[in-house]
């Protein structure tokens, strides 16, 4: 069995996130479907302090690119990606809507026994035929065009929505896109996702769960089981036989990793590179973060989103991305976009033990691109943190 330090296996994580990937001057769509391939999902979050989660991993990866390229992968033919409940809300690949079937139909069968919403056939055949007849549309727009027959019948929106969902996670209505507003805007599945896929058959529930964990093998490039099956969110029995049937077919190699307690898997095409140059902000939703355990196995990084804590008991901030430099997060940064202002605000700097000498040079250079990125003029540093007093916006 193949053995591999924590450094090695950092640099095979970072390699399958895309960071050593060659940037393009002007990205394209080209560049954005080579980053999706990476990292699989992009996870979607309404927090919008400084810009919304689905668009900082591609930031991340390509560095200043048009937004509108993800909207026309969304919302245009032919259309690439659609939001599912893949991690969490995220756009996936298209191509993953047969595999989500199962998916679907398990939130299918346990209709009427969701906390937050009961089973009521009357509003849901009337929503679909609302949606049928009108296209794409909010809650709202629907929640205004459904009739009124029955007073007590608590159509109002909150419950509009929620029935919405459960049609969403069932698989009955699908994502066309989000206004302006960032709310949803629900269509029937035929009007969103494009007839080849929908075509395709479903494959069973083995096939689906090996080709999932594949999917998160490749974006993780060395994994526990718990990394697989969080990746996607699947039940671990699942994730556990899939991951034997890829070892027996050799697509997975069982590895020892420096320091982790679990056993290991590498993807047979996984890259050792014997150096990362990446310079990036992350996301507190990005792919090499979102699962903490694993973030501090790789990166000896503890690492917590305080954004749900009062904000006299928060340590770093509210809306906080660590720093990667190399194949090293050796810094975070509190930021807040003013964008009435044209500022993007450093609220808090704060440097990790191992930070190297230029991480302060290498971060003011990060924060302008990002500024600039987000069509602000300037940055503005507060005096919190250690690392704030030597950033040179």
């Amino acid at each position: 069995m193949e053995s591999l330090s924590v450094a090695q296996a950092r640099r095979i994580a970072l390699a399958a996130q895309g960071f050593l990937d060659k940037p393009h001057a002007e990205p394209t769509m080209r560049t954005f479907q080579r980053t999706l391939e990476r990292t699989g999902v992009l996870q979607v979050d309404s927090v919008n302090v400084l810009q919304r989660a689905h668009y900082m991993p591609l930031y991340s990866r390509m560095g200043p690119y048009d937004v509108d390229l993800l909207r026309r992968a969304a919302e245009r033919r032919p259309r690439r990606i659609v939001e599912y409940w893949a991690h969490v809300q995220a756009f996936m690949p298209v191509e993953l809507w047969p595999v989500m079937q199962h998916r679907m139909d398990d939130y299918r069968a346990k209709r009427g026994k969701w906390g937050f919403v009961q089973a009521d056939d009357e509003l849901e055949q009337s929503l679909l035929a609302e949606l049928a007849d009108r296209g794409a549309s909010t809650a709202r727009d629907l929640d205004d065009g459904l009739p009124r027959a029955k007073d007590n019948w608590g159509w109002n929106w909150s419950k509009t929505r929620r029935v919405l969902d459960y049609l969403y996670t069932s698989g009955q209505v699908a994502i066309a896109g989000r206004n302006s507003q960032f709310e949803i805007r629900y269509d029937l599945p035929e009007r969103v996702i494009p007839p080849a896929v929908l075509a395709q058959p479903v494959p069973s529930r083995a096939d689906a769960a090996r080709e999932l964990v594949r999917r998160a093998a490749r974006s993780h490039g060395v994994a526990t089981v718990q990394d697989l099956r969080d990746y996607y969110r699947m039940e671990v029995a699942d994730t556990a036989t899939a991951v034997a049937e890829l070892v027996e077919a050799g697509e997975l190699l069982p590895v020892t990793v420096e320091g982790w307690k679990r056993p290991a898997y590498l993807h047979a095409e996984a890259r050792l590179p014997r150096r990362v140059r990446a310079r990036a902000l992350l996301s507190p939703f990005d792919p090499v973060v979102w699962e903490r355990a694993r973030t501090e196995s790789l990166f000896d990084f503890h690492y917590r989103i305080e954004i749900y804590v009062p904000a006299e008991k928060r340590v770093h901030g509210y809306y906080v991305l660590p720093f990667l430099l190399g194949d090293r997060v050796v810094a975070r940064v509190d930021l807040k976009a003013e964008r009435k202002e044209g500022r993007l605000v450093v609220k808090g700097a704060y440097a990790e033990p191992t930070a190297p000498p230029e991480t302060a040079d290498e971060l003011s250079a990060e924060l302008r691109q990002l500024a600039g990125w987000l069509g602000l003029d300037s940055v503005t540093v507060e005096p919190r943190g250690d690392l704030a007093p030597l950033l040179r916006p």
